[in-house]
């Protein structure tokens, strides 16, 4: 019998859409205060963890993503993912990790979160450490707002920084344009010049009922009409180009577009994963590079079948 920890696991992390972020002013230890709704949709990373002697970051990326802004060292999330987990068992992690990245960098869908969160889970199980929902989800707070949510995928409500995550009930099933950036687009940039623009923000963000209450209806119209992101403005203004894309993806059909996140990948809802495709070719007839569709929600990070 092959004995634990002698074969690949690999798991599989989704990227993320805010369909509604609500940003506060900026507390005392700098964050800003959130309130958010997390959809995990159907452009994934995979991580794959293979025993070694040592610790190791490998990755593979489609053409359109630029490797080189990805780091390899002790300042990727699945390096640092590696050490909390390791911290809390009193043991240094090995392993040879590979990421294969589909999720754009930097593009405001959360993929190096998705890479931390599926590191956690693919060593965790590589190294039969066992370790509980809570801790899991305590150490990816430590990595990242967004952490906790790739580890638990779906449909979520996010509180504090982003990083208290509670599911919330989800009866549709949505389809969605997504229109990556070659250009990254820096969040903490992003949020400097959202306290440039909105010096008055208050100390409570935006809530989410409105949005939360289109969900429950599973009607894509009405929840094209509650999407928001107080950091959409910021943006757009750094990049008045985004704009411009929204404005072409909803003159050919799209129900709604939006920043996702901090930017700058634009996401377009529509009313069927037909309509996506439409869209998709139209928004690819006017010249753009990179147009992918995808579903949601989908599962948090997960176990898959070992690249062997």
């Amino acid at each position: 019998m092959i004995g634990v920890g002698t074969t690949p696991v690999t798991v599989r992390a989704a990227a993320k859409v805010n369909l509604h972020l609500g940003v506060g002013a900026p507390r005392e230890d700098g964050f800003h205060p959130l309130t958010t709704v997390y959809q995990a949709v159907g452009l994934c990373d995979d991580v794959t963890a293979h025993p070694a002697d040592d610790l190791t970051l490998t990755l593979t990326t489609t053409d359109w993503i630029d490797a080189g802004a990805v780091p390899v060292d002790g300042d990727n999330l699945v390096h640092r993912a590696a050490v909390l987990l390791g911290r809390h068992h009193g043991r240094e992690l090995t392993g040879r990790v590979e990421v294969e990245k589909a999720i754009p960098v930097a593009g405001g869908l959360a993929g190096g979160s998705a890479d931390g969160a599926a590191a956690l889970v693919a060593l965790d199980r590589l190294h039969d450490l066992r370790t509980t929902d809570d801790a899991l989800l305590a150490i990816a707070a430590e990595l990242g707002s967004d952490v906790p949510f790739a580890l638990v995928g779906g449909t979520a409500l996010g509180t504090g920084r982003g990083e208290l995550v509670e599911p919330v009930s989800d009866v549709g099933t949505w389809w969605w344009v997504i229109v990556p950036s070659r250009q990254g687009l820096s969040t903490p940039e992003v949020y400097r010049h959202f306290d440039r623009l909105r010096p008055d923000a208050p100390e409570t963000p935006p809530g989410a009922d409105v949005l939360l209450g289109a969900l429950r209806t599973g009607q894509p119209v009405s929840l094209a009409r509650a999407l928001h992101n107080d950091l959409q403005e910021p943006a757009v203004d750094l990049r008045p180009e985004l704009g411009l894309l929204i404005d072409r993806g909803e003159s050919e059909g799209a129900l709604r577009g939006i920043v996702s996140g901090s930017g700058p990948t634009v996401v377009f809802l529509c009313e069927s994963a037909d309509h996506a495709r439409d869209l998709a070719g139209a928004l690819m007839r006017t010249g753009q590079e990179v147009v992918l569709v995808a579903n949601g929600a989908v599962a948090g990070a997960h176990l898959v079948p070992s690249h062997v």
